[in-house]
């Protein structure tokens, strides 16, 4: 693989050393000594690394590696673009559609019976909410529902992308304003598709996904 667009010799080192999660990263001391680079110019490039969550610094620890969060790389480009008009929220949620139709059949077949059974779990404590008094809306369970669908799916681009586009949901406040009448119909079709999926009716479950888009506020 060529890494010359990667402009970084800080993460370059780290990918011909094959520095793994979790190990201990040398100092930028030695990193500099090694490859002939000045400490000033790899602490710009460890604090772009740090930003994008591939590694941490700490007193005493010093500098880790840390595993992939691809969600740490784009929501910051992705709240930026909507804040400074560039993007729309509909724009991104129009990907996230098509991200998850396309895998739907690729993430339910790799779900647990602990998997399904929390999914009816998530849905019971949406209904305690939205029946409660007084009554709150379960925004976190919305999250969680969709997210343990696809917790299974061993792709850390898609799961970094659909962590990226609830973050981007709540930040949004795109439901602020919408009737209880949504949240009941939302949770209405959630029900039906945590069923389908329990009854290993992954097809109808999809076709229940998609119909439920529709309910999201258009920006």
């Amino acid at each position: 693989m060529q890494l010359n667009k990667l402009d970084s010799q800080f993460l370059n080192y780290l990918i011909n050393k094959q520095v793994s999660p979790g190990e201990r990263v040398p100092t930028l001391q030695e990193i500099g000594s090694e490859m002939g680079i000045s400490v000033g110019k790899l602490r710009e490039q460890l604090e772009v690394a740090r930003h994008l969550g591939l590694v941490s610094v700490r007193p005493r620890v010093g500098i880790r590696r840390e595993t992939l969060d691809f969600s740490r790389a784009i929501l910051p480009t992705v709240l930026f673009s909507l804040g400074a008009g560039e993007a729309s929220f509909a724009q991104f949620s129009q990907l996230r559609r098509a991200v998850e139709t396309e895998l739907w059949s690729a993430a339910v077949i790799l779900l647990t019976a602990a998997d399904k059974t929390r999914l009816r779990e998530i849905v019971n404590q949406a209904w305690d909410k939205l029946r409660g008094s007084p009554i709150h809306v379960p925004n976190g369970e919305h999250r969680q529902f969709h997210l343990q669908i696809f917790n299974r799916l061993d792709n850390p681009f898609v799961q970094g992308l659909l962590a990226s586009y609830w973050d981007t949901y709540e930040a949004s406040e795109l439901t602020r304003f919408v009737t209880y009448q949504y949240w009941l119909d939302v949770w209405s079709y959630h029900e039906q598709i945590a069923d389908a999926l329990c009854a290993g009716e992954f097809n109808k479950g999809r076709q229940l996904l998609i119909e439920h888009f529709d309910l999201l506020p258009k920006t």
